[in-house]
């Protein structure tokens, strides 16, 4: 039986991952497994509740977000990354915690090289170029990787957006709609699992929502540059606290 405290520190991560979420358009992943693993469940559990939280978070970030979103584009993340996440989720079972540790904290370092790529490797940018098979593809393999670190492209749409050529704001706001649904395909195969707990899960949802919103607004009152150097910190922050918990 889950403890009133338990309910409240589940409530606490799903308040500050929202925030997080809705502020940089991660989808929450980053922090909000991390710190379910901290706290006690063990990693498959913390996917698949992260999994099961993101499509609410996401839907209150996306409606703040509305004007930003760009649909064309969305549609083909949505599309391959659907796909992406439903091959991960099937695979991430079979494998050992210190290994999805590992790819946790690799998944992370890409995402941040794609956040600063214009300013590390300013030719390598100028050459992506937004299409259709590229956006399909990249959506499906980010997917597949995110979703073996338990999450839903989240963290990597944005990155992946800002190497093609969008603005911070627009990758956000997209990538918060389009992991409304990427998330959507694998809580099926997770659930269907058993590995989503139930009382923890709602606590994390109702102040995931919460936070979402607030950090949204925030979101738009903030200059870019801000929101990709305080994503990178969080991101490699997060991305320790869980390979150091698994060795």
């Amino acid at each position: 039986m889950i403890s009133i405290f338990q309910m409240i520190i589940y409530f606490s991560i799903g308040i500050f991952s929202g925030f997080m979420s809705g502020m940089f358009g991660i989808g929450g992943g980053s922090v909000r497994t991390p710190l379910l693993y901290v706290a006690g469940l063990p990693l498959l559990d913390s996917y698949g509740i992260n999994l099961l939280v993101i499509p609410f978070s996401s839907l209150i970030g996306a409606v703040t977000h509305r004007k930003n979103i760009d649909f064309s584009i969305a549609k083909y993340m949505i599309i391959g990354g659907g796909l992406g996440t439903l091959s991960g989720a099937f695979l991430v079972g079979a494998l050992p915690t210190l290994t999805l540790a590992i790819i946790f904290v690799v998944v992370s370092i890409v995402t941040i090289l794609g956040v600063h790529l214009e300013r590390i490797f300013p030719k390598i940018a100028k050459k992506f170029k937004p299409n259709m098979v590229l956006i399909v593809i990249g959506a499906f393999f980010l997917n597949f990787l995110t979703v073996l670190r338990g999450g839903s492209g989240g963290s990597l749409f944005p990155p992946f957006l800002k190497a093609l050529g969008f603005d911070i704001r627009k990758a956000i706001a997209t990538s918060l709609f389009s992991t409304i649904f990427t998330a959507s395909v694998g809580i099926v195969v997770f659930w269907s699992r058993g590995n989503v707990d139930f009382f923890p899960a709602l606590a994390v949802i109702v102040g995931s929502v919460a936070g979402s919103r607030i950090g949204s607004l925030k979101s738009l009152k903030t200059e870019p540059l801000w929101l990709e150097i305080g994503l990178s910190i969080l991101i490699v922050f997060f991305a320790m606290i869980v390979l150091i918990k698994s060795i």
